[in-house]
């Protein structure tokens, strides 16, 4: 139980809530363990309740008429998902499966509602959460409507060097076939527009390490969208 409280009281949805509404919450979460590939939830399902990542990767997906699969999200540990339809009353509004192998922590719907009942300082910490998600929808969907894949691929490299926190190089934390989805492009264009863009020494690649050699350059492919 204190691995969980831990997990809990360390992840931003519940951040900063006193002692005892970590352990109420504890009270009410569930263990589930996933291998590589596994279905977490699909779209449609009843939306029973949320899970909080506590090792582990978890996309967000959804499938096209065609059979064809994009990725909406990205979500590693201690980030929430499935938070939604909690409070919508909706079905679960995508898929989600696992990267890797991953232990989630599962909160079920109508206890957890309760819970929120009693403690308005924990409703105000999810909206905060699902507030930021909702920016990270908005840019996403501003990226693949309004910009090329290379200023998509621009953009995305920036950001996850700002979330490492280094200043000239980063690591990809998912495949490039799994990038591709995410950026709503084919491996095959991506590995086109990486070459290109290691040409014009923005970036060189060695494998899942890239390093960025040129921050404004790539500031500017994700403001115009377009590589020369």
């Amino acid at each position: 139980m204190k691995k969980i409280l831990d997990i809990i009281s360390n992840t931003p949805l519940f951040n900063g809530l006193p002692e005892n509404q970590i352990e109420e919450i504890g009270q009410i979460a569930m263990t589930k363990h996933l291998n590589k590939g596994e279905i977490i939830f699909l779209e449609g399902d009843d939306g029973n309740g949320f899970y909080i990542i506590a090792e582990g990767k978890v996309k967000i997906y959804k499938i096209s008429i065609d059979g064809k699969e994009q990725i909406l999200h990205i979500f590693g540990p201690r980030e929430p998902i499935g938070e939604v339809p909690v409070f919508t009353g909706r079905p679960f509004p995508a898929n989600a499966g696992a990267l890797a192998k991953s232990r989630l922590i599962f909160f079920p719907k109508t206890a957890f509602v309760n819970l929120i009942s009693n403690n308005p300082s924990l409703a105000l910490n999810m909206l905060a959460v699902l507030s930021m998600r909702l920016r990270q929808f908005t840019v996403q969907v501003e990226n693949l409507s309004l910009k090329e894949v290379p200023g998509r691929l621009a953009s995305y490299l920036l950001y996850v060097a700002n979330e490492q926190g280094k200043k000239d190089v980063i690591t990809l934390t998912i495949s490039k076939g799994q990038l591709a989805s995410l950026l709503g492009t084919i491996p095959e264009t991506l590995s086109r527009i990486f070459a290109k863009m290691s040409s014009q020494n923005l970036i060189e690649v060695s494998g899942r390490h890239i390093k960025l050699l040129n921050r404004n350059g790539l500031k500017d492919l994700s403001k115009h969208g377009k590589i020369k």
